[in-house]
């Protein structure tokens, strides 16, 4: 079977990549695996490396970069959402509280889909609103799994502490109350992709009046359940 497309240089970034897939490759490695000649195998890995399609190890080794796997999310982020929005409803009917679902953008949160409670006394929060990365229970978790350098980079100015983060990462799943906004309790769980990273926070959020300065023990096993649920439907996605 011929794979060629007929644009030669994307066949080639093509084969640097397939070759990348079954781990580290030294330069020689690459050459060897693509069939490749030395110079052209270099160019491309160097030009690769520059997109993120290919990035280096500790040992300086090529290997798979980080924005395949953002392209790899986005491409089941439809999926997602669209799952989101039914999973949201059920879980608002189970705790009578408004639910959101966050992904972070850089130094922000943005709510991609919610479900508000109808009436009463209730947190808003729209969706496509950005939100600080600094205070609140999705901050939280969308902070907690990070690398120790991002993480730490995460907590300067933050209202949690490497300890409370710790901590999310122990029981899996995040509370916070009047960290963002005064008078506001949330409870938040993350949402998996099929490498394990966590790419999204499902949050309950609603007065302290209603989910006490504990919101985890009256909201956590439901936060929990449709994470889980959303984290199956992404992993389903990405392995389609």
């Amino acid at each position: 079977m011929d794979n060629s497309s007929g644009v030669g240089v994307l066949d080639k970034a093509a084969l640097v990549l397939s070759a990348l897939e079954a781990g580290p490759a030294t330069l020689a490695n690459l050459v060897a695996s693509t069939g490749l000649a030395r110079p052209t195998a270099h160019r491309l890995a160097v030009a690769l490396e520059h997109h993120r399609l290919v990035s280096r190890d500790l040992h300086g080794r090529f290997v798979l970069g980080p924005r395949l796997g953002e392209l790899a999310t986005a491409a089941g982020e439809d999926r997602l959402l669209a799952a989101a929005g039914p999973v949201l409803a059920r879980l608002r009917e189970a705790t009578g509280e408004s639910t959101q679902l966050f992904r972070r953008q850089g130094d922000q949160r943005i709510c991609v889909a919610a479900a508000e409670r109808p009436s009463g006394l209730r947190d808003t929060i729209p969706v496509g609103a950005t939100v600080t990365m600094l205070a609140g229970s999705a901050a939280q978790v969308l902070l907690a799994w990070e690398e120790p350098e991002r993480m730490h980079r995460g907590l300067q100015g933050a209202r949690f502490t490497a300890t409370m983060l710790a901590a999310v990462r122990r029981r899996g799943w995040a509370q916070s109350v009047g960290e963002r906004e005064p008078g506001v309790a949330s409870v938040s769980a993350p949402i998996r992709s099929s490498s394990g990273r966590v790419v999204a926070a499902v949050s309950v959020s609603g007065p302290i009046e209603r989910l006490t300065r504990q919101p985890g023990r009256v909201h956590a096993p439901a936060v929990l359940a449709a994470a889980e649920h959303l984290t199956n439907v992404l992993r389903t996605a990405e392995d389609g």
